[in-house]
């Protein structure tokens, strides 16, 4: 079995899923021949670095430069805040290093671009953590639009609405600055609703107009740090919220599908409706990740049905069978991360772009950064084009 060595950088909540991930993809897919050694794990908190240890890393340090600069690594997970990604970034290429990395990969589209070309440039392995892909039921939904089944796709809406930032005392993080998270909103969830977009439809959103608002604009200063959304302990010190909490957007594809697009991530009720639909002249499909292992299905001459028919994942529907031995049990979000390892290290030992590339997230920080600039101007705006994307049919 070949055994790529693996660090990660930063052991949150998200690096954590990256290290169980790659745990899993000798057992899960062992055609391959493929699995991961985890040689090492940085992370400045020292509890994060015991946790590196039970997670199976032969060592942890708190520098992740020691991570770049050892030799038995030869690839890493970026896992840090955004505002720490294109540095990070730039070091791995700069060792030689394939690197799977969080998005919005930068927080600017000109930082997105400028990894994606470097890590182009010197012939790296990329992966993006685009995971909502990996969903059976949308791996499957893009295989009836793919194969035809819904006719000439005339619009699609995706909306991820959340509540992970609903309370007005939730406390103030790097999340809510300008200068550590970028956009709001349109960087954490939107871009995931863009990918998703482009990716079930094969095609490029090329314009977009955007609405964004900030709801809750102060937040508590924190007197911990949390893992992930966790709650912490906060002070009677207030600081003003510097990004959007919302965005609603209407966008247009090459293809000449409408798009519209909206997330929230203080949307009281909704704890996580992230939704696709897609519609076209003959049928149309509609998944939420409410109740991820089901997709509704209609096609036009399937029967007398004039609704939908909810159809439940089964072995066939992108990697389902890996998990589940029977239809109708869902995929977990960390699940999905397995999927996106697996991805990751066959990238590495194939040299065949498998997995989302830094292309994509280029493509989705370029696309967040014009509805950001429509948001302020209430101008059409139009997408730039970027190189190395794997969307297309």
């Amino acid at each position: 079995m070949q055994q790529i060595g693996v660090g990660v950088i930063a052991l949150g909540w998200m690096g954590r899923l990256h290290s169980r991930g790659f745990a899993q993809v000798a057992e899960r897919y062992p055609e391959l021949g493929l699995g991961a050694r985890l040689v090492a794990a940085a992370d400045p908190v020292p509890a994060n670095q015991q946790a590196a240890l039970a997670l199976g890393f032969e060592r942890a340090v708190a520098d992740y430069r020691e991570v770049l600069a050892d030799a038995e690594v030869d690839a890493v997970s970026i896992c840090a805040p955004n505002f720490l990604h294109h540095e990070i970034a730039m070091a791995a290429i700069a060792a030689g290093k394939h690197f799977w990395i969080e998005k919005p990969m930068g927080t600017s589209a000109a930082q997105s671009r400028e990894i994606a070309q470097a890590a182009a440039a010197d012939g790296l392995a990329t992966a993006a953590g685009f995971n909502y892909r990996h969903q059976p039921a949308v791996e499957h939904a893009r295989d009836l639009v793919r194969a035809g089944k819904l006719g000439r796709i005339t619009n699609a809406r995706v909306w991820l609405i959340a509540d992970y930032a609903s309370s007005p005392e939730g406390a103030f993080t790097w999340r809510y600055t300008r200068a550590q998270a970028g956009a709001g909103v349109v960087g954490d969830l939107l871009s995931h609703g863009i990918d998703l977009a482009q990716y079930v439809l094969g095609s490029r959103i090329t314009e977009v107009t955007a609405m964004t608002d900030t709801f809750i604009t102060s937040r508590p200063i924190p007197l911990g740090v949390g893992v992930g959304h966790s709650a912490v302990a906060v002070s009677d010190e207030r600081r003003e919220v510097e990004n959007e909490d919302y965005v609603a957007a209407l966008a247009r594809t090459d293809s000449g599908a409408l798009v519209t697009l909206e997330s929230s991530r203080v949307a009281v009720g909704p704890r996580a409706e992230y939704v696709v639909e897609v519609y076209g002249t003959e049928g149309s499909v509609r998944w939420s990740f409410e109740h991820p292992e089901h997709l509704q299905v209609l096609v036009a001459g399937d029967g007398s049905h004039r609704g939908y028919t909810s159809v439940m994942s089964e072995a066939g529907y992108g990697d389902y069978g890996r998990f589940q031995p029977g239809p109708g049990m869902h995929l977990s979000f960390d699940d999905s991360k397995v999927i996106e390892a697996r991805q990751f290290l066959e990238t590495i030992a194939t040299g065949r772009q498998v997995a989302p590339s830094a292309g994509d997230a280029w493509a989705a920080a370029e696309a967040d950064e014009a509805v950001v600039a429509s948001a302020a101007d209430r101008a059409w705006h139009s997408v730039p084009e970027v190189s190395g994307t794997t969307y297309a049919f």
